[in-house]
């Protein structure tokens, strides 16, 4: 299941960190100056803090601004590039987040079995 971080003061999420880790690596570069294809010492959880820590005014910043964008008015100034960011971010991301029924009931039926 592909791990998704949160904008500030949200519970939505806006950036997935596999689908969108080519993002990520130009955010570091720009902000950190630091190359994740070459870094091998990083630790996950140094990751994790300077991922945290990457301003709106990187390409994944970018992103997160259009995607989670809540304002009407705002979306309708978006440049077509914008609108299509914002929409592609939707459809996908509704994609990822609904589970069929069959999946649900198989579940559902493992944690009654872990229960009993």
């Amino acid at each position: 299941m592909p791990t998704f971080a949160k904008a500030k003061g949200s519970s939505e999420v806006f950036y997935d960190l596999f689908d969108d880790y080519d993002v990520i690596e130009a955010s570091f570069a720009q902000q950190y100056g630091i190359r994740l294809r070459v870094e091998n010492d990083m630790l996950w959880d140094e990751f994790s803090t300077l991922l945290a820590g990457l301003n709106g005014e990187t390409p994944l910043g970018y992103l997160v601004r259009i995607r989670g964008e809540k304002d009407p008015k705002k979306r309708k100034q978006f440049t077509k590039a914008e609108q299509k960011i914002y929409s592609d971010w939707r459809s996908r991301h509704q994609r990822k987040t609904k589970m069929s029924l069959a999946d649900t009931d198989r579940i559902l039926q493992a944690l009654a079995d872990a229960f009993r």
